[in-house]
């Protein structure tokens, strides 16, 4: 989208245009490593036939940003900051980290604050994030105390602005609050995201499996989730799971 004066923009950063020195990189050995996989697929008994068996890589997971973050980004974390002091929140409890990492920002939210957060997002006329395209979850086994992550983007229509909340959970206790109450369209997404991955969201209205069988058991999407095989009906035979196949590396 142009301005008129062939400036790109494109609502995560507009006040960069996208040359080469502003593509993408590396995060090399910057941020939090949660873990180093080796081989493609976490096969650890041979059963990595993909034939990168000898990859070794660390997974890490993007470090606090400081300040200036650039652009729009600082207007919008002092917004919030100001807002939160106005309802007596402390912004260092509620914010856990600001997190600017390829040319987007995340605010990762303490779980007990996410309802508040939100609510100011929606209502707070400088900020505006009147539309949340859903939730996401993720698994990471590795980040011990918080193995579950809800990713919520949030769009605002008035501004053009796209910022992302972050809210982690540990896996004896995957339980954060439900946005419904704020964002009514999150209802099926918190359903799917409980269905794939057992976050519960605490106040939805109806928690119930989307996808799977009510009477499944497990989180088909977490890491820990077994690999199964696909049955065949030729000769009663059945593929093995990826990580039961035999290694040709």
């Amino acid at each position: 989208m142009s301005d008129g004066h062939d400036k790109v923009t494109n609502g995560a950063n507009p006040e960069k245009d996208l040359s080469a020195s502003n593509l993408p990189g590396r995060r090399g050995d910057q941020g939090e490593e949660i873990r180093v996989q080796r081989g493609m697929f976490g096969a650890n008994n041979g059963g990595d036939t993909s034939g990168y068996g000898g990859l070794v890589r660390s997974i890490r997971l993007p470090g606090p940003a400081t300040r200036p973050y650039g652009g729009w980004f600082d207007e919008v974390a002092d917004e919030l900051e100001g807002a939160l002091e106005e309802q007596g929140l402390v912004p260092e409890n509620v914010i856990d980290r600001t997190v600017v990492d390829r040319d987007e920002i995340t605010f990762h939210i303490e779980r007990e604050y996410l309802l508040p957060v939100a609510q100011i997002l929606r209502d707070d006329p400088a900020l505006r994030f009147e539309l949340c395209t859903g939730v996401s979850g993720v698994h990471y086994p590795g980040d011990k105390g918080r193995e579950l992550h809800a990713v919520y983007h949030l769009r605002s229509i008035t501004h053009n602005r796209l910022i992302r909340l972050e809210v982690s959970a540990p896996d004896r206790e995957p339980h954060i609050p439900s946005l419904v109450s704020v964002y009514p369209t999150n209802d099926w997404h918190e359903r799917e995201t409980y269905d794939f991955f057992g976050i519960v969201f605490d106040g939805h209205p109806a928690l119930t499996r989307i996808m799977m069988p009510d009477d499944w058991q497990g989180f088909p999407q977490r890491k820990d989730y077994p690999l199964g095989g696909i049955p065949v009906e030729y000769k009663g035979a059945q593929i093995p799971a990826p990580d039961q196949r035999r290694s040709y590396s």
